[in-house]
């Protein structure tokens, strides 16, 4: 199993509509996670910023090529443009990875 972090910005005075859209993740958007192996995704902010974790149990080569192949991530990605912004790694079409610095088991 490996980790993945990312990180994006929530557009000003977006915060309470970003997390409207998340309380109502579409149910075809978990599946093709859960697909690409992901479980354990956690989304934080503090301020305008947010921090994205989860664990790939396929890898997360895997979990990105799965992803970036799937209409239903191109969909919700469009959908969450007028509320943030993330830059898309155009290798992989995923979230740039954040590089692990500590790990503490």
């Amino acid at each position: 199993m490996e980790r993945f972090a990312w990180k994006a910005t929530v557009k000003d005075g977006m915060l309470a509509e970003y997390k409207r859209r998340h309380d109502a993740i579409w149910p075809e958007l978990k599946q093709v996670l859960k697909d690409a192996g992901i479980s354990n995704y956690t989304i934080w902010n503090t301020g305008n910023e947010l921090f994205g974790y989860f664990e790939c149990e396929k890898g997360v080569a895997y979990a990105e090529d799965y992803q970036a192949k799937s209409e239903v991530v191109d969909r919700w990605n469009a959908y969450m443009k007028d509320v943030m912004v993330m830059e898309l790694d155009p290798e992989t079409g995923a979230q740039p990875k954040m590089q692990q610095v500590f790990f503490l088991a």
